[in-house]
């Protein structure tokens, strides 16, 4: 059975193209310019070598071409190359920009994780996933903060009930109860 807001198990979220906007923009400019790229580089190889074989044996042609595969076989090969290796290009300096930053994400992570909420990302000024980044830090620096209210709370009673003023001490413990209930109650 469905609670509120939530949605059954065979439903597909619908497509949002609009989140982060900025970073699908970059990387489908970069996608763009490297199939771009490979497209003009082949079609050059293409037009130089059918121009050159086309000036230099266009009087022997019926001699040496049996098939027009013949002539258009190392053209093709020559665009399937071009266009391999700008797709290598890209498989190996694009993920680069985004695996980076996400590695260093997943490390910060990693040390919360083993229990410290001091370590913040550190990204370069230029890397793709800096909103990402800021956002991890300022998530981090709340929670740290929360739980220096905690412990000064946790102070509070223990002053209070070292002092003998139980009324105090309980009002206290509420406050600090209704702060960690909050903390974990957020529903996003």
């Amino acid at each position: 059975m469905n609670t509120k807001g939530e949605r059954p198990m065979y439903q597909r979220k619908r497509l949002n193209i609009n989140v982060k906007s900025e970073f699908q923009r970059w990387l489908l400019w970069r996608i763009f310019g490297v199939v771009l790229i490979s497209a003009v580089v082949a079609a050059l190889v293409l037009y130089f070598y059918a121009r050159h074989e086309t000036i230099t044996t266009f009087y022997d042609a019926h001699i040496k071409l049996r098939r027009v595969s013949d002539l258009l076989l190392p053209v093709v090969l020559s665009g399937v190359g071009v266009s391999l290796l700008s797709g290598l290009a890209l498989a190996l300096f694009l993920p680069q920009k985004i695996a980076g930053p996400l590695y260093n994400i997943e490390r910060t992570l990693g040390h919360v994780r083993a229990g410290s909420l001091l370590p913040r990302v550190k990204l370069r000024v230029d890397d793709c996933l800096g909103e990402v980044a800021t956002e991890v830090n300022r998530t981090l620096e709340f929670m740290h903060t929360e739980v220096e209210n905690i412990q000064e709370m946790q102070q509070q009673i223990r002053s209070a009930l070292d002092a003998g003023d139980t009324t105090c001490a309980y009002e206290l413990l509420e406050r600090q109860e209704e702060m960690l209930q909050r903390l974990l109650d957020t529903e996003v």
